[in-house]
């Protein structure tokens, strides 16, 4: 959430910002401003009409004690304290509309975010290894899993519906190698400490991070016990510390979770969603920073680059754009895409998402430390897929097939699944 001194003070840099996104959100912040400085016009006035009944409270106290006729002046106190509550329930439902619209605001980019509006306009920032070339037809993940057995997409809809899969025999055990080898990266070379958090959460820890109440219809709710199934475990890990002040040793703070992800949204049908690649439930594994203000840009190039790392270990092709302004997701304020190849696909799946959010989260979870003054200031806070399973299992299995039909997986890899081929 922004910070409504910002723009108090400078609503024209922030019009000027968010404009890189939508143009109509200098609307908003127009009827921010309005509602302010109504709220506080009213608050003013209210203050002004307390000190007028304490004084003519006074004054009828002073006056039945010398027998004076008073009920001039208690009519008069009863006026005034109808109109004090009358602008109390006006400023609550300000208040209330004012931190709806903040809520619905979205960060704004940072100064150094390219300029555009469409995914066509993000710059790519670099490249990994080469794509990779067969000297037979490759098959996409659809056709070779179901050949060997690997995944179920009958399975999955026969038990929930579509954009849900059951991974069977060597399938199942590769998306658990992957899933350990991620985490045992992250955690013993990355300095990551792990986090296994509920998949259900109230709806304040999606506000915190959000995903509420701009994205409500993506997220599924169980409506007897006001719960939600989480989208990303970014909500319930950087919700750890929500309504904290943390102490500056504590920082930086850096956790790696694994856990299924929840999303309503799969997409239309096609060969950009088919199989795998847009899930209404996937696995990933998910980075996490809550930093000092200062750290946070350095601490966006280190992620990223922890999520690199994994396509590195792998093998696997990639590429690195950085996201425009007008591509920009709803809390960030800087964010780097990996991209990595599938050949099946013949073309690049993004695995990872790398953000930086300055304070926007932590002032919707008020999530502090303090500084070397004494004084509280809000964190920053950051975090990156290190990576996505489903796509990433997609990249794995097109790269790796084999002339025969059979996978060979990479070295890495081998010691988790306990074996070096599918197949």
């Amino acid at each position: 959430m922004l910070d409504i001194r910002l723009l108090r003070e400078t609503p024209d840099l922030v019009k000027q910002r968010l404009a890189g996104r939508d143009a109509g959100l200098m609307a908003v912040v127009d009827e921010i401003l309005r509602i302010d400085a109504a709220r506080r016009a009213a608050e003013t006035e209210r203050q002004a009409l307390q000190g007028d009944r304490n004084r003519n409270s006074k004054e009828i106290g002073f006056g039945r004690k010398n027998g004076e006729d008073t009920s001039a002046k208690e009519a008069e106190v009863k006026g005034i304290g109808q109109r004090i509550d009358q602008i109390g329930q006006e400023a609550d439902a300000a208040d209330q509309r004012q931190r709806e619209l903040l809520l619905g605001l979205p960060n704004l980019p940072h100064e150094g975010c390219p300029v555009g509006e469409t995914a066509e306009e993000n710059p790519e920032i670099r490249r990994w290894g080469e794509v990779p070339t067969f000297d037979f037809e490759p098959r996409d993940h659809v056709a070779l899993g179901q050949a060997l057995g690997m995944i179920d997409f009958e399975a999955g809809a026969k038990i929930t519906g579509s954009a849900f899969v059951v991974y069977r025999g060597d399938g199942a055990r590769l998306e658990r190698a992957l899933i350990s080898f991620l985490l045992d990266l992250h955690t013993r070379e990355h300095g990551y400490v792990e986090i296994s958090p509920p998949l259900l959460v109230r709806a304040e820890a999606l506000v915190g991070t959000g995903q509420l109440p701009k994205f409500g219809d993506q997220v599924y709710h169980c409506g007897e016990d006001d719960l939600y199934l989480i989208p990303t475990a970014e909500v319930p890990v950087t919700n750890l510390h929500r309504e904290e002040i943390v102490k500056p040793e504590q920082l930086p703070i850096q956790y790696a979770a694994y856990t299924p992800c929840f999303r309503r949204e799969a997409g239309s049908a096609g060969l950009g969603t088919r199989g795998l690649i847009r899930m209404h439930q996937f696995d990933k594994v998910e980075l996490v920073h809550i930093v000092k203000p200062e750290e946070s840009m350095a601490v966006l190039e280190a992620l990223t680059g922890h999520a690199e790392t994994v396509l590195q270990r792998l093998g696997l092709h990639y590429r690195v754009i950085e996201l425009c302004t007008g591509d920009l997701g709803f809390g960030s304020a800087r964010t780097y895409d990996i991209e990595v190849w599938a050949p099946g696909q013949g073309a690049y799946l993004e695995v990872s998402s790398c953000s930086n959010f300055g304070d926007y989260q932590a002032r919707r979870m008020n999530l502090r430390y303090k500084d070397e003054a004494g004084k509280n200031r809000f964190c920053h806070t950051l975090n990156g897929s290190g990576t996505a399973l489903a796509r990433l299992y997609v990249a794995l299995v097109e790269t790796y097939q084999q002339a025969d039909g059979s996978l060979l997986l990479p070295e890495v890899l081998r010691p988790y699944f306990g074996g070096e081929r599918i197949g």
